[in-house]
């Protein structure tokens, strides 16, 4: 708890000490009494959100109502300078970057839900404890696929996924869960950093043209050393114990290979929408939803015409429901939904204020880029890594091609170091609720910064000939 306020306040040293970016209409208002204030009520709500298992308070609610109030100050203080449609502008520009990461994440999340309904991730499990893995190799299986497969889909979703077959697994070996989600956060991070569809903030940096497609590979090394360090420690403390076995095999409910299909058929659609279309992934997420939802009509009319004359009872006494999209939409985090609203609008709002600016001129001017791009990964963490970015490209440093890949890989690794700091972590969070909390993951933050340490000396060491470049 104290390195994270320590270094809150280091960061807001630099914001109140530099000045906004030359060339923006953004005024810097960082001095000013509107500006301070909607620091500080950002720092409270964000507070409340690290104390949400104590107050029992769920993390949405504190950041929704500083957002709303955050932007009152915007618009108040840009009014009262003679600019009243600057804040009108700018929110729209924050809603559109929100409303892409929302349509992706509730398509994510849908499919998710399908998958679970559909009995794939407790297959999953049956299939798990049948080939007699242990617990630890259960937990290596899954940090690998969760480092594998997140270059291809996104970080978050690929944590979803592998999360919710360690819950399957570890049903309630709640200290087993709790260190494997950790686990699939740092290797989905890791693994969504050498790749331009691994992250968000990788696609800004590629949509910005500061780096190539190919030069995202050569941070492939760092990113594993990133994961495999903490992993390695990690795993320590799982059991060499194997799962509790139930003599009951799970069989996948019909259609279950189809959805899976359409999901992976839904990944490619996003990746084909961004690179061949210049679309944003959004969309190809959300025509892959429509593809589960004409898929879905016709698993219903299957269901209910195999169930209407004689509805069977399932093994809990229930009668067996039909597939229902809408249920499945219903059923998304929407707590984690709320919350990134909540964030992106409360860290655009501040950004009104100067302080976004503020801070990434003090550290590129008075830093040097390669000690600011290190701090770029400590300050996502904090706040999230998409903010931070979106801090950064805008300021448009003059780096070399190895500093590029630097703050890609900070930006990217570094929000494993606490569980608010990437999207993976907070959804998880939301479904291992009670397993995966913010202080499990603290206590384990000293050995998610060695990897993150190591994987940064590993780049300087390797990528030498991209800072010249």
């Amino acid at each position: 708890m104290q390195i994270l306020f320590i270094t809150i306040y280091a960061l807001l040293f630099f914001a109140l000490q530099a000045g906004a970016a030359d060339g923006s209409d953004i005024l810097n208002l960082t001095h000013s009494g509107m500006g301070i204030s909607a620091l500080l009520l950002f720092l409270a709500a964000y507070t409340v959100v690290v104390l949400e298992e104590k107050l029992q308070l769920r993390k949405s609610k504190p950041v929704m109502v500083a957002a709303g109030i955050i932007w009152i100050l915007v618009a108040l203080s840009y009014q009262a300078l003679g600019k009243p449609d600057h804040a009108h502008t700018a929110i729209l520009h924050n809603l559109t970057e929100y409303a892409e990461l929302f349509l992706f994440l509730l398509a994510a999340m849908t499919y998710i839900n399908a998958l679970d309904e559909r009995n794939v991730f407790q297959a999953l499990r049956s299939w798990l404890v049948n080939k007699g893995f242990t617990l630890r190799r259960i937990f290596w299986l899954t940090g690998l696929l969760a480092f594998i497969i997140s270059p291809l889909a996104d970080n978050l979703t690929t944590a979803l996924l592998m999360g919710a077959v360690v819950i399957a697994v570890g049903g309630s070996n709640t200290a087993f869960v709790g260190v494997a989600c950790i686990n699939i956060v740092v290797a989905a991070n890791a693994g969504g950093a050498f790749s331009p569809f691994g992250d968000i903030t990788t696609l800004m940096v590629w949509q910005k043209g500061k780096l190539q497609f190919t030069d995202f590979f050569a941070i492939f090394i760092p990113s594993l050393v990133n994961w495999i360090i903490p992993a390695a420690l990690l795993s320590m403390s799982v059991s060499n114990k194997k799962p509790i076995v139930t003599e009951e095999a799970v069989c996948m409910k019909l259609g279950a290979k189809r959805v899976m299909a359409l999901f992976l058929l839904t990944i490619v659609t996003a990746v084909s929408f961004h690179n061949f279309l210049n679309l944003p992934p959004a969309v190809g997420m959300m025509l892959g939803l429509g593809y589960l939802s004409l898929f879905s009509s016709w698993l219903k009319k299957i269901e209910h015409r195999a169930f209407s004359s004689d509805i069977p009872l399932d093994i809990t006494g229930h009668q067996h429901e039909t597939f229902d999209l809408f249920r499945m939409i219903a059923n998304a985090e929407w707590d984690t939904l709320l919350f990134f609203y909540g964030v992106i609008l409360c860290v655009g709002g501040l950004g009104q204020f100067g302080y976004l600016a503020a801070v990434s001129a003090g550290m590129y001017d008075g830093l040097g880029h390669t000690t600011a791009n290190v701090l770029v990964g400590a300050l996502s963490a904090i706040i999230d890594n998409i903010p931070v970015m979106f801090a950064v490209l805008p300021m448009d440093p003059q780096m070399s091609h190895g500093q590029w890949l630097l703050v890609t890989l900070t930006a990217g690794v570094g929000g494993s170091l606490l569980s608010i700091g990437s999207a993976a972590g907070v959804a998880l969070m939301g479904t291992a609720r009670g397993a995966y909390t913010f202080t499990l993951h603290l206590k384990w933050t000293w050995a998610i910064a060695l990897g993150y340490a190591a994987s940064i000396v590993v780049h300087l060491f390797l990528n030498a000939s991209y800072f010249t470049q």
